[in-house]
C-alpha cells in the first residue's frame, strides 16, 4: 500500500509515477474519500472533547441538582452523537482503506519508460544462446515425451495444465527442486515449508488481492486461496510483527507447488511445460532495511542467476519497463532462459523490490535504533527457480541425436544418471 501521506502532500508526483506504469487510477476520487474521512475524524474528536468536558463538569455538580440533571441530558445527547459519528467514521475509514488498495506501487527512478514487453531493456546476457543445436526440438514433440510428462491423463483427472510427472520425469523434477533448495540454503537463505492455502488477509498483504483475484483458485466454504507462489504465505510470516533492526536482513527460501488459473492464456505460449495451472517453484524472500534494499535486489538477482549458470543454460536479464512492471513492484528484473527447440526466451524468474508497499499492507516493521520507533521494512522476492520452463530448456537444449537428454553435471548427483531417456 502506498503511504497516504505521500498521496495527500504530493498528488502530482504520485500521478506522474502511476502514469509511468500506464495504469489508470482515480486519484481525485480517492483524495475526496480521504478528505471526507479526515473531516469526519475531526468532528468525532470535537464531540469526544465535548463529551469529556460535560463529564468533568457533571462530576463537580451535586447529584440531583437541576444543573446536574441538565448535564446528564447534555451527556446523553453528545454520547448519542459520538456513537453515530464513530460508526460513520469506521465506515469512512474502511472505504478509504479499500480505495488505497487500488493504488499501485510507484516505480523506482531507474525503471525505464515503456508500455509493452517489447520496451523492456536487456540488462545482461549469459551463455551462447545462438550456438547450433541441430537436434533441438520443442520438448512436447520429443518422441516418448508423454511417457514421462503425461498431459492427457492429467487433463482427464483434473483439466488442462495439470500434468502427471512419471518415472524419471518425476525424478528429474525432484532433482531440480532439491538442487535449487541446497544452493539457496548454502547462499544464506533459511528454508521454510509454507502452507499451500492462505486467507484473504494474506493475499491482500502481498498484493494478489484485489489486483489478481480472478487468477487465484478459491475454496467456496472457507474462502481460502490456493497459493500462486510461496511469496504469499512466506511474506506473511512476519505480518503484524515488529522486528529488531539488528535482525535485518532476513533471508528465506521455500519450495511449493503453485496454482494459477492463467485466465486468458492461449496459443503457443501454453504448449507443453510453458504455462501450467499447477507447477513447482522455489522462492527466495528478503526483509531488509530500506537503506540497503536496492543493493539487496542486485544480490537477489545474482543468486537466481547463479543457478542458471551452474545448469549451463543460456539466459538473459531484462530490466522491466514501467508498463510491464506490474501493480506491486517498484523495480523488477526478469530472467529468461533460451529454449533451443522453440527458439524463444522463457521466463524462469522475476526478482522484485516492493520497497515498503507489501510491508505497509502487512504491517511488517522494524524498531529503528536511531529513533526507537517502528518503521516499515522493505520486502523483496524472486524465483530461485520455477521448475517447468527450466525443465523445458534442459530437455530442448541438451537433446542429443539418439533422443537422450544429457543431464547437467550439477544435477547428476541428484538425478542419479547422466542421461534422461524416453523409452
Amino acid at each position: 500500500m502506498l503511504d497516504p501521506k505521500l498521496l495527500r502532500e504530493s498528488p502530482d508526483v504520485v500521478r506522474a509515477a502511476i502514469a509511468k506504469k500506464h495504469l489508470e487510477v482515480d486519484l481525485d476520487g480517492i483524495l475526496a474519500i480521504d478528505k471526507a474521512w479526515r473531516e469526519l475524524l475531526k468532528e468525532v474528536e470535537t464531540l469526544r472533547g465535548q463529551q469529556k468536558a460535560a463529564n468533568t463538569a457533571m462530576s463537580a455538580l451535586p447529584k440531583g441538582s437541576p444543573e446536574f440533571t441538565a448535564k446528564v441530558g447534555e451527556m446523553k445527547a453528545v454520547s448519542a452523537q459520538v456513537k453515530e459519528r464513530e460508526a460513520q467514521l469506521k465506515a469512512a475509514e474502511e472505504k478509504f482503506r479499500q480505495a488505497m488498495l487500488s493504488v499501485p506501487n510507484l516505480p523506482h527512478a531507474s525503471v525505464p519508460e515503456g508500455r509493452t514487453p517489447e520496451d523492456n531493456v536487456v540488462h545482461a546476457r549469459h551463455g551462447a544462446h545462438d550456438q547450433p543445436r541441430p537436434h533441438a526440438m520443442p520438448h512436447w514433440e520429443i518422441p516418448g515425451f508423454d511417457r514421462l510428462f503425461d498431459f492427457p491423463r492429467g487433463s482427464k483427472v483434473t483439466g488442462a495444465g495439470f500434468p502427471f510427472y512419471v518415472g524419471d520425469g518425476a525424478r528429474l523434477v525432484r532433482a531440480l527442486i532439491q538442487f535449487f533448495l541446497d544452493e539457496d540454503t548454502q547462499a544464506g537463505y533459511t528454508e521454510v515449508n509454507p502452507p499451500l492455502m492462505v486467507n484473504a488477509a494474506s493475499a491482500t498483504a502481498t498484493g494478489q488481492l484485489p489486483d489478481k483475484e480472478g487468477q487465484m483458485y478459491e475454496t467456496t466454504e472457507d474462502h481460502f486461496y490456493a497459493i500462486p507462489t510461496a511469496e504469499v504465505p512466506v511474506t506473511n510470516f512476519f505480518r503484524d510483527e515488529i522486528l529488531e533492526e539488528a535482525a535485518l536482513p532476513i533471508y528465506r527460501c521455500a519450495y511449493s507447488p503453485c496454482f494459477r488459473r492463467e485466465a486468458g492464456s492461449y496459443g503457443k505460449d501454453v504448449r507443453g511445460l510453458n504455462r501450467l495451472h499447477q507447477f513447482d517453484k522455489v522462492e527466495l524472500l528478503k526483509w531488509v532495511h530500506p537503506s540497503t534494499s536496492y543493493d539487496e535486489l542486485e544480490k537477489l538477482r545474482a543468486d537466481a542467476e547463479r543457478l542458471l549458470q551452474k545448469l549451463d543454460l543460456p539466459y538473459r536479464v531484462l530490466l522491466m519497463c514501467g508498463g510491464d512492471l506490474g501493480f506491486t513492484q517498484a523495480k523488477k528484473y526478469d530472467l529468461e532462459v533460451w529454449s533451443a527447440g522453440q527458439k524463444r526466451w522463457l521466463e524462469v524468474s522475476s526478482c522484485s523490490n516492493f520497497e515498503s508497499f507489501q510491508a505497509r499492507r502487512a504491517q511488517i516493521r522494524y524498531r529503528s535504533k536511531e529513533s526507537g520507533k517502528p518503521e516499515f521494512v522493505h520486502t523483496l522476492n524472486g524465483s530461485g527457480l520455477a521448475v517447468p520452463r527450466v525443465l523445458a530448456a534442459l530437455l530442448e537444449n541438451n537433446l542429443e541425436a539418439d533422443r537422450r537428454v544429457k543431464i547437467p553435471a550439477v544435477l547428476v548427483p541428484y538425478f542419479g544418471k547422466e542421461y534422461l531417456t524416453f523409452a
